[in-house]
């Protein structure tokens, strides 16, 4: 079983930057997949990047490539999400989630563990 805690989120202008941390424990974090996902209102949860084990291998969604930057320490359980050159539309609830394969699609569907999640807010 592997627990999740996300932190860093709030208000943020158009342009500016924030940084998420993911704490991880429960389990040997070298074994699990993570990935960051964004909920907006009224649309469904989305993943915008997710790291291996390892962290010799990442994804990002198309529409945060260049601008946002996943990141790993697995001696001290934590991932990371830097967001840079945010956007209004970006302004979403920011969940992490865990995984023991880095392989197996990006849906929400398919991820097994979750935290409660932070909220980002971006002003025009």
């Amino acid at each position: 079983q592997v627990q999740l805690i996300e932190s860093g989120g709030g208000s943020v202008q158009a342009g500016g930057s924030l940084r998420l941390t993911c704490a991880v424990s429960g389990d040997t974090l070298l074994t699990y997949a993570v990935a960051w996902f964004r909920h907006a209102p009224g649309l469904e949860r989305v993943c915008v990047a997710a790291i291996s084990g390892k962290g010799d291998m990442q994804y990002y969604a198309d529409s945060v490539e260049g601008r946002f930057t996943i990141s790993r320490d697995n001696s001290s359980n934590m991932v990371y999400l830097q967001m840079d050159s945010l956007k209004s539309e970006e302004t979403a609830a920011y969940f992490c989630a865990s995984r023991r394969s880095y392989n197996g699609g990006w849906s929400w569907r398919d991820w097994d563990y979750w935290g409660q999640g932070t909220h980002v807010t971006v002003s025009p």
